[in-house]
């Protein structure tokens, strides 16, 4: 896999970054990873807006236009020996002396390809104990700081589960590590709004865009053990349906919501690359 890295294409073993890098020292920086079906990439233009929110959060500015990135995006792919399935895009604070102060050169762009990921058929989750902050500086950001989800990713693989569950400080379902959650109860689906500190996901706002049965509402931590069917979204997993939870089966799984969402998200992606 061919690794592009501030505009050139370069073997992995030669994509380097300084040890002084911020993005190393101290985390900061952002990511995007899409899908890639049939040697193109998924939603790259949703994609990119996020990469601006983000780097407008984190006032890390992107040091190269959309029109580069989109060109380098597929230069990446088109180097890649397939098969491929996902390509992502990071952005990384420029070299910094230590501790948490910027430097003053440009951000590192660096853009890889992975093998199509694989998912269980259906997901076992756990929830644990940390909660989000809805109201922290990085709520609902797509950035590199990802030590908190790797922590409660361990977790969930300790207890034999694929995906661990976030609340939040007001005891509300927040998000997964790497996923959104949409919950099914009475014929409908809900799924925590922006304001529960979650990520604002692509496959998330896309499904909110079909013609589905979903609000976007708070669902407390304490209504997980009363719902009918859940499951969840990412670019690489598209819509996957949650098996248990906590060790709770669910009563429905796939349910009919569930099945609805997927073939209703399948659709979309069948006939479009950048909806």
């Amino acid at each position: 896999m061919s690794v592009w890295i501030n505009g050139v294409l370069v073997p992995p073993e030669e994509a380097l970054l300084p040890v002084t890098s911020h993005g190393v020292t101290v985390g900061d920086g952002m990511f995007e990873t899409m899908k890639v079906v049939e040697g193109r990439p998924f939603a790259v233009r949703r994609h990119l807006a996020r990469l601006h929110r983000t780097a407008e959060g984190l006032g890390l500015p992107v040091p190269y236009p959309d029109d580069e990135l989109r060109a380098a995006i597929d230069a990446t792919i088109r180097a890649s020996e397939p098969p491929v399935g996902w390509v992502r895009l990071t952005v990384t604070g420029a070299a910094a002396p230590a501790g948490t102060a910027r430097g003053d050169g440009d951000a590192t762009v660096v853009i890889q390809c992975g093998a199509p990921t694989s998912w269980s058929a259906a997901a076992i989750v756990i929830t644990v104990p940390w909660p989000r902050n809805e109201r922290g500086a990085l709520a609902g950001l797509k950035t590199t700081s990802y030590a908190e989800n790797v922590v409660a990713r361990e977790r969930a693989r300790a207890a034999g589960a694929e995906e661990a569950l976030f609340g939040n400080t007001v005891g509300n379902l927040c998000e997964g590590t790497g996923t959104n959650v949409f919950v099914g109860v009475g014929g409908r689906l809900r799924t925590p709004p922006l304001s529960s500190g979650c990520l604002a996901g692509v496959t998330r706002e896309l499904l909110l865009e079909l013609d589905l049965p979903i609000d976007e509402a708070d669902v407390a931590m304490s209504e997980l053990t009363g719902i009918d069917e859940a499951f969840l979204t990412s670019s690489t997993r598209d819509v996957q349906p949650i098996a248990s939870i906590d060790g709770r089966s669910l009563p429905s799984c796939p349910g009919p919501l569930t099945v609805a969402a997927r073939q209703a998200f399948a659709a979309l992606q069948a006939r479009t690359f950048d909806p």
